[in-house]
């Protein structure tokens, strides 16, 4: 289908920043893509790049056709495969996702392997980073995020409601320091911090039987914009971390963290699948969300104290 590699063509461009590196991923000639981009434009009436002998930019109008042109064509791509394939069922397209560090390497990079041993078909394109991807401007489909957007225009599927934080340290660190009884006895502790931009997240919450709330602020000996590498000094035995149970289900049961203060509850923070709009909620994203879900839930389970 020409006009179906034609908006191909396109979307790689944009994603790629160049057409030789798209020409050379499809196999195609230069002028051949070329080609594509200029019979899309002629399709449409309308400039989608201001070209210049060294890059290619987005005009305006090749913005708003790349908004509604991506879900679009995966959702084509998807019908394309399983009409091609003869499988009806069966579920194929490119699925481009971002995940926080922490989260995606240790928890959803092998989940993500079983997704695609059930649904061959599927290609992945992963992004890693404790940044909020910007899934309006990024080559993003969905994004896995903690906590609900303020963005009230964005779609966020839950996957974990009800899904907490949890206080832990290596058993090395509590040889040496001692466990805090309470949340009010950090003070005396060491804290691996995370932060965000310029904010470092040092102020920890907590509740007691009673409901009462409890903020304590941590002395931050270690801070990092990377969630990984704050559970990887809390493994070191480098203070005491206060993070999300997802980052750390393995480690607790391992023995390789050991969870603190489980009498009292934790922060609650939420996981979701976040999408830009509904119209790029495909079969293939809604099959993801689903079985993410249900892999979160069975792990959610295993969390210690007070759910």
């Amino acid at each position: 289908m020409k006009s179906l590699q034609d908006l191909d063509i396109f979307v790689r461009t944009v994603d790629s920043g160049s057409l030789s590196a798209t020409a050379r991923a499809l196999d195609l000639t230069p002028a051949a893509a070329s080609a594509a981009l200029k019979r899309l434009e002629a399709e449409l009436g309308v400039a989608l790049f201001v070209r210049s002998t060294r890059s290619l930019r987005l005009t305006q109008e090749g913005a708003l056709f790349l908004e509604h042109c991506r879900p679009a064509l995966a959702a084509l791509q998807q019908v394309h495969g399983q009409l091609q394939g003869g499988r009806a069922g069966g579920l194929r397209g490119t699925l481009q996702l971002a995940a926080p560090s922490d989260l995606g390497r240790n928890v959803l990079l092998p989940w993500l392997d079983d997704f695609q041993v059930e649904h061959p078909g599927i290609d992945l394109r992963l992004q890693l980073s404790d940044r909020m991807a910007n899934v309006y401007s990024e080559p993003v489909d969905a994004a896995f995020r903690y906590g609900k957007p303020q963005d009230s225009s964005l779609v966020a599927l839950p996957l974990s409601a009800a899904h907490r934080r949890v206080l832990c340290a290596a058993p090395a660190y509590l040889a040496a320091r001692g466990a805090p009884a309470t949340p009010h006895a950090l003070a005396d502790h060491d804290g691996l911090c995370f932060m965000l931009g310029e904010d470092v997240h040092d102020r920890w919450r907590f509740w007691d039987a009673a409901g009462r709330e409890v903020q304590v602020r941590v002395r931050s000996r270690n801070v990092s914009n990377d969630g990984d590498v704050v559970r990887r000094w809390a493994l070191r035995g480098r203070g005491i971390a206060y993070k999300s149970f997802f980052d750390v289900a393995h480690d607790l049961a391992a023995g390789r963290l050991v969870p603190l203060c489980t009498d009292w509850v934790t922060e609650t923070v939420p996981l979701f699948l976040v999408a830009p709009s509904r119209r790029q909620l495909t079969p293939l994203l809604r099959a993801l969300r689903d079985f993410m879900a249900g892999r979160l839930q069975a792990l959610a389970d295993q969390a210690p104290g007070r759910t």
